[in-house]
């Protein structure tokens, strides 16, 4: 697909009548001149804003030029053996699963530009190797993000995991870092504020509160208005993906995801008016599906981003 298609509806029909509407836009995101001139690899398909290829991310990887990308996000198999597609190993050695892990970071690394920001979503037992990598590659530690979602039963002589783990480093000093703020918390039962904050309620700003680095109130990604019924596998909120590019990014900045899975990436990508270029080896139908049909809606998100 080279065209870009927009669902419209026509409102003035009566509501028995309305049909969804194709409306094509001739204006697509041009990614070769990110591209290596030695390669002849395309896209599967287009947007006016992002570009998605169905292939191996490290068939795709070497054939960007260096320094072009602002943010990367990656959220790979965790190594837990879980069934995601034909195409999939997500049951490797430890040892192997390290250092693919480490082939496609060295790419990630190389093709940020001075100043931007990478992120990481894992357990925290492989962060904890591939942060101390990145700080190999020269990278910057930022923050570490602890992503509160309990996503297992407890575990017979261990603490109960409850939290996925977010690295955040940049290429030096970053390019764009934004303050994002939180609504202050009020008590669903009598509708009060739930902290006093010290006695110091009155010098708080009224947008909000800093975000921290721990992320109490990501929703689970469970009922199907919220990923594709055709991938089985785990999907992310698009609260993640919205701090992490309102975090790092401006608009019109290029993000790059190179395991797009339900597209959530491209999806806030596309809300927010940043470029993008994805991979991805077995679903990449399912989310052109989720960009052109807008099926898929967003959590709900009231953090205020400051400019």
């Amino acid at each position: 697909m080279e065209k870009n298609s927009e669902l419209i509806t026509d409102s003035a029909m009566p509501k028995q009548w309305k049909q969804p509407v194709l409306k094509w836009n001739a204006k697509t995101f041009n990614v070769k001149p990110l591209l290596k001139s030695s390669t002849d690899i395309s896209p599967i398909y287009t947007s006016s804003l992002g570009a998605l290829f169905s292939a191996d991310c490290l068939k795709v990887l070497p054939f960007i030029k260096d320094a072009v990308v602002d943010t990367v996000f990656a959220d790979p198999p965790f190594n837990v053996g879980k069934q995601y597609g034909r195409n999939t190993d997500d049951c490797r050695p430890g040892e192997e699963y390290l250092s693919w892990s480490k082939a496609w970071l060295s790419e990630c690394v190389r093709i940020l530009k001075p100043g931007g920001a990478l992120f990481l979503y894992n357990l925290p037992k492989w962060n904890i190797p591939l942060g101390a990598y990145l700080a190999e590659l020269q990278m910057e530690f930022r923050h570490w993000i602890a992503i509160e979602i309990s996503a297992c039963l407890p575990i017979p002589g261990r603490l109960h995991p409850s939290h996925y783990s977010l690295l955040y480093y940049t290429k030096g000093k970053p390019k764009v870092f934004r303050r994002i703020r939180t609504p202050i918390e009020i008590c669903r039962h009598c509708n009060e504020e739930i902290k006093d904050y010290g006695g110091h309620r009155g010098a708080m700003n009224p947008k909000g509160v800093t975000l921290k680095d721990v992320w109490t109130d990501i929703p689970p990604v469970r009922h199907w208005k919220y990923k594709s019924k055709n991938r089985k596998a785990n999907a992310l909120s698009t609260k993640i993906l919205s701090r992490v590019i309102e975090m790092s990014t401006k608009p019109d900045d290029l993000v790059l995801d190179p395991f797009g899975g339900s597209g959530t990436t491209f999806a806030v990508c596309e809300e927010k008016n940043r470029h993008w270029i994805g991979m991805e080896i077995d679903f990449a139908k399912e989310i052109i599906d989720r960009i052109e049909c807008d099926s898929i809606k967003p959590h709900k998100n009231h953090d205020y981003v400051e400019e």
